[in-house]
């Protein structure tokens, strides 16, 4: 009997593992798509001749003060608007001027340099939250979780070689320094956000990141956009029901890429969600074969391939983190692991009842 036991264990947290593996990619995945989709309508906007990315990135910071800025307003207690902003407003503001300002450097990075030195520079976010997490956090990473980002960053370099190999890296960059270095300061800016984003989500509850978010960051891009982009978006052509689709694309994508963000943290860790994101530029291409007329090249599959085996690797065994949350909602893994005790005293009751028979 015991290595019938052993073995049933065996299999229950074989299931566990790999459903909580599934999970993560599934998660990870449903973002990477929202991303391929805010990529595509940015590049149906490009082609329309519209190029307002502050302008864009408002549209997404007003819907989520319509929703979860007024879900915050309207609670009671403790966590109304009110008491949340006079404890952490400023905590909140910062992370909303952080979030605004690295979606507008990395978006200005593409006007100095290639989209070659975008998409490797870009991943600097990965080391910056692998270190903010180890920091503060506390993540402690094994060997297998270096293995997954490197797995993840191969496949990068495979989709960046595929790009120089059909020519898409053809732009004019018009000062190289100047765009990787934004490029840089936006990724780091990136994982500041991820990371705050993580740790909040933990200590309290995605309506009250969500709602407050919203608010500032709607109040810092709208001034933004009025100061740099007022004359551009006067001149756009809203008659057309072709921009206004893509625009209103654009805007529904980063909304629910943003509502979803903080589920996903809460299950998986803003290292595998970053490292998920990886593959949005796969996706995009894949559209692009039919909207843009991409050339296909065999190493964008490979880049797929390296990116997706990488985030499973890493998510096999998550890093333990310190859990900041003050609160007694039972996440995720504490469910897996309620899951595994309870399917172990079934199988533990089940053989005493079979070898003390009544």
């Amino acid at each position: 009997m015991p290595s019938a036991c052993l073995n049933r264990v065996i299999a229950v947290l074989s299931l566990l593992l790999f459903r909580q593996v599934l999970v993560s990619i599934l998660l990870g995945q449903s973002l990477s798509f929202l991303i391929c989709g805010s990529a595509v309508t940015s590049g149906l906007l490009q082609e329309y001749g519209v190029y307002i990315p502050t302008a864009q990135s408002f549209l997404n910071y007003l819907l989520l003060t319509l929703v979860y800025t007024t879900w915050l307003a309207c609670r009671s207690g403790d966590k109304n608007i009110v008491p949340v902003m006079k404890a952490r407003g400023w905590k909140y503001l910062i992370l909303a001027a952080v979030d605004v300002e690295a979606n507008y450097l990395v978006v200005k990075a593409y006007h100095y340099t290639t989209v070659t030195s975008v998409q490797l520079l870009d991943c600097f976010t990965i080391p910056t939250v692998l270190l903010l997490s180890w920091l503060f956090l506390r993540a402690r990473y094994k060997l297998i979780h270096f293995g997954g980002v490197a797995l993840c960053l191969l496949g990068v370099g495979a989709l960046v070689l595929a790009d120089v190999f059909v020519g898409k890296n053809s732009s004019n960059a018009t000062n190289v320094l100047l765009g990787d270095v934004l490029v840089l300061l936006g990724a780091a800016l990136y994982g500041v956000s991820n990371v705050g984003q993580e740790f909040v989500v933990r200590s309290f509850d995605r309506v009250e990141f969500l709602g407050s978010i919203g608010f500032f960051g709607c109040i810092i891009n709208g001034i933004q956009f009025a100061l740099i982009e007022r004359q551009e978006v006067a001149n756009v052509d809203f008659s057309s029901y072709q921009i206004v689709l893509c625009l209103l694309g654009f805007a529904c994508c980063i909304f629910i890429f943003y509502s979803l963000v903080p589920i996903v943290m809460s299950r998986t860790s803003a290292a595998s969600v970053n490292l998920n994101l990886l593959s949005a530029d796969f996706y995009a291409l894949l559209v692009g074969l039919f909207l843009f007329h991409y050339t296909f090249h065999v190493l964008y599959f490979f880049s797929f391939v390296f990116i997706i085996c990488g985030v499973v690797v890493y998510s096999v065994k998550p890093p333990p983190t310190s859990d900041p949350s003050p609160q007694s909602e039972v996440s995720g893994r504490e469910e897996d692991s309620l899951i595994t005790s309870r399917v172990l005293a079934q199988e533990y009751s089940t053989d005493e009842n079979t070898q003390n028979p009544a």
